[in-house]
């Protein structure tokens, strides 16, 4: 089990999907929690002494998190590392997937030679729109490479591809590209079963969908453009970010309360929340 012995130190690496855009909360930086505070609660409340850093940030490509996050992550001297990057880079046009494969490789080779416990993420087939059909085979590509390297390296896989309970509408955010705080909570749970720490979240007991009628239908997907996709295009084109006026949520380890966790250590360091919090944007690329 991870932690067994010696320094028990977390550090999380990547962007919104690490972040923990979609699981809001005001009473954390950036205004989210997200599955990585979840784990990291739990590995407190297992075992004492467990710190806890978070680097990512919403929007982030591959290249930005191995410029700004890589090497104050080794700095930090983490004995738990978990990464997921490259999905932002994966939805942009023009992206050379031979490249992107390389830096990953390169980074995913910098972080196992910290000799850290390394957890890995395979990207999750999310079937939004007919429109982004064509983006499905490079989530293959990704995900073969991440398969290999979790290999190579002897490091945790956590193959969220193969999750059917995300299949379920409810595991997702209204943007429909990042889980919902139900998604988040279920995806702590794998982490932690993947590290052989013991949880005890409550499994979902959902009551079964309504049909919707073609006119329902319609709507949701007109607010869905309105509200999502037209201004992602608009961010794009004006070569901006949601993440562009945030910083890391935990920049360096804290000392995760065993009882009342990381909201307990907010309540008490109201300084963590400074230039974060719910003034910001909230789900987005």
């Amino acid at each position: 089990m991870v932690g067994d012995s010696g320094r028990r130190r977390y550090v999380a690496l990547g962007d919104s999907f690490t972040e923990g855009v979609g699981d809001p909360h005001p009473g954390l930086p950036n205004g989210v929690r997200g599955w990585a505070d979840r784990v990291a609660e739990k590995l407190a409340k297992n075992q004492k002494g467990w710190e806890y850093a978070n680097l990512a940030v919403r929007s982030k490509r591959l290249r930005q998190i191995i410029d700004d996050q890589l090497e104050p992550a080794i700095a930090l001297e983490p004995t738990l590392v978990t990464l997921y990057a490259g999905g932002n880079d994966i939805l942009d046009v023009g992206t050379d997937m031979d490249r992107l494969l390389e830096e990953y490789s390169g980074l995913v080779g910098r972080l196992a030679e910290t000799e850290a416990t390394l957890v890995l993420f395979t990207g999750y087939d999310i079937k939004v729109n007919p429109l982004l059909e064509p983006l499905r085979r490079r989530n293959w590509q990704y995900n073969a490479r991440v398969r290999e390297l979790a290999r190579e390296h002897g490091a945790v896989l956590v193959d969220y591809w193969c999750f059917d309970e995300y299949n379920d509408k409810r595991m997702w955010d209204s943007d429909r590209l990042h889980m919902s705080t139900a998604g988040h909570k279920f995806l702590a749970r794998q982490v932690l079963a993947h590290l052989g720490v013991p949880t005890s979240f409550k499994e979902i007991d959902w009551e079964p969908l309504a049909p919707r009628s073609t006119l329902e239908w319609v709507n949701a997907q007109r607010q869905w453009m309105n509200d999502w996709v037209v201004p992602l295009i608009g961010r794009k084109l004006r070569g901006v970010t949601l993440g562009d006026s945030l910083g890391p949520r935990w920049p360096y380890p804290v000392k995760v309360p065993k009882k009342g966790g990381l909201r307990r250590y907010a309540l008490e360091h109201p300084e963590v929340l400074e230039g974060h919090g719910p003034s910001f944007p909230r789900p987005g690329k």
